[in-house]
């Protein structure tokens, strides 16, 4: 069955109400029972099981409590409206400010805004000490406390470095207190970018404490979620496959919830379950949206299940994928859907090989100018190829930040342009050269962490770097590559799909035939790629 679209579920899909009384959602049904009394009313329903206890009473509580449930799944406008109900039964309850100011950005993304939790503490009391007198024990203090240290003055770095030592002390204070260990998990994770820990330490530190509450609380929803963030990479990702199977029923009600276990599903190479989550996802984020609302949830799974799709080589369903982000972008004038049509679209063409080049302009993307240069070199059109690698090469000398958790900042521009520059050298008969250029792009991917979803950059470097070298008939040095690359990515179709030939290139039938077999295995189902004949007719040879 196809994926409803956009509008399809936004006008056809009925959904309960999301503010006071915590109702569920559902994508299927076409009939729900509303709440009609506070009696009714269930804080965990579908959005997990947590508890906090605190000095409120009993209906201000039961906001709050589905609040923070909600937050924990990075359900912010939801999480929010929960917030305010609590703050309108009970003005002086501060920690229904706390909540509230943990809503309005995202915890392990650059900060977006800091006057709205400045207002909302402002609206508790007019000074840290007012604010602080009206929490009603010291655990809520310490609460208090630390969202005072992330929203105060400074640097944003200096802020979350100060917001993790005070929910280290928080924590120190009530160890066996699981809402002060999941808050300071997260606040672990939020400190990896600032102090530019790339030894998995805090992560792996955040994961413990984690598989700890998970353990108490199969169905707490922060330990689900801050587990599969923790061990989001290759290397760590088994330690989250509990959780990341877990998490989308313990918040079925939130659309980030049921999109994350795909980060996880994504590291294993698990295509069919990437695609399933985030169509999940999507259909949820629909559902709840309103207009006026940000479109995020929506927009990372249509980014994330393009990507799974492609993997599965359903490029028919890829396509739709970029088609419904056009639909949004249209509906909903998003900038950041907008700004995510010209990566998918770029993938698109890199994972299918259907070359296509476009006009190069000043807002071209660096994702397209390696689409559109890969593509030119592939078509001979190497003036258009050159010039797609000197504004990569531009974009990697202008861009600043940090690359080694989300693949921001110049690097994976410098790489694309590598990459460019290397085919464009190939193309023109310079072998030495070729290699040289991919070489260097592979210097500097090796300083870069591993990609934390999709490939970054569209077209791994290893895997177009054995492409190459099987080209210039170096099928062992090819391998290598293939090989170091599904460290990375691991079942990735493309990088299969290259070992597979150059084991065969180098005479090693066995091996050939494991690689073709598993490029198989991920496109079971598929019938677009042109690649299947070539597995196929391998495997019948070699049987």
């Amino acid at each position: 069955m196809s994926r409803p679209s956009f509008t399809a579920v936004l006008f056809a899909v009925p959904v309960l109400c999301l503010a006071s009384w915590g109702c569920a959602v559902s994508v299927s049904s076409e009939t729900a029972a509303e709440p009609t009394d506070a009696s009714d009313f269930d804080a965990s329903v579908d959005v997990g099981s947590i508890d906090f206890p605190t000095s409120a009473g009993e209906e201000a509580q039961k906001h709050f409590i589905r609040g923070v449930a909600i937050l924990h799944s990075f359900g912010y406008e939801q999480a929010r409206e929960q917030f305010h109900a609590a703050q309108e039964i009970e003005p002086d309850f501060a920690l229904a400010y706390w909540g509230e100011t943990l809503t309005y950005n995202h915890p392990l993304m650059p900060e977006r805004d800091l006057e709205s939790p400045r207002e909302a503490l402002a609206r508790l009391g007019e000074t840290r000490d007012e604010r602080a007198a009206k929490a009603g024990d010291e655990r809520e203090r310490g609460f208090l406390t630390a969202v005072e240290e992330l929203f105060g003055e400074g640097e944003l770095v200096d802020r979350r470095i100060a917001y993790m030592e005070a929910m280290e002390r928080l924590y120190e204070s009530y160890p066996d207190d699981d809402e002060v260990a999941a808050f300071y998990a997260l606040s672990l994770l939020q400190a990896v970018g600032p102090l530019d820990d790339d030894t998995f330490r805090l992560n792996v530190l955040a994961g413990s404490i984690g598989l700890g509450v998970f353990e108490r609380n199969p169905n707490h929803p922060g330990a689900a979620h801050y587990i599969i963030h923790a061990f989001d990479d290759p290397v760590h990702a088994p330690l989250a496959l509990p959780a990341a199977y877990r998490f989308a029923d313990i918040a079925a009600a939130v659309s980030h919830a049921r999109h994350m276990p795909s980060h996880i599903f994504i590291q294993r190479g698990m295509w069919d379950r990437v695609s399933k989550s985030n169509d999940s996802a999507y259909e949820a984020a629909v559902a709840l949206w309103d207009p006026g609302e940000r479109v995020s949830d929506m927009v990372h799974s249509l980014d994330w299940g393009q990507y799974g799709d492609l993997q599965r080589g359903d490029y028919a369903k890829a396509r739709e994928w970029i088609a419904e982000l056009d639909d949004l972008v249209e509906r909903t004038a998003s900038d950041w859907a907008e700004n995510t049509v010209p990566l998918v679209r770029a993938r698109y063409i890199v994972e299918t090989e259907e070359w296509e080049t476009r006009e190069i302009t000043d807002d071209t993307s660096s994702s397209e100018l390696l689409a559109t240069g890969i593509s030119a070199v592939h078509t001979g059109e190497l003036d258009l190829a050159r010039e797609a690698a000197a504004r990569l090469k531009k974009a990697g000398e202008r861009q600043s930040g940090d690359s080694s958790t989300f693949q921001r900042g110049p690097k994976p521009a410098q790489v694309m342009h590598h990459e460019v520059a290397g085919l464009i050298r190939l193309a023109e008969g310079d072998a030495e050269g070729a290699v040289e250029q991919l070489e260097k792009g592979l210097a500097i991917a090796s300083t870069m962490g591993p990609p934390r979803g999709a490939a970054s950059p569209i077209k791994p470097i290893r895997e177009l770097y054995g492409e190459v070298l099987l080209q210039l008939d170096r099928p062992k040095d090819a391998i290598a590559q293939f090989e170091d690359q599904l460290l990375y990515t691991p079942n990735r179709p493309r990088t299969l799909l290259g070992l597979a030939r150059a084991h065969a290139a180098s005479g090693d039938a066995t091996a050939a035939a494991d690689a073709y077999g598993k490029l198989l295995a991920a496109w079971h189902g598929a019938d677009e790629p042109a690649e299947l004949a070539e597995a196929r007719e391998y495997l019948a040879a070699s049987a």
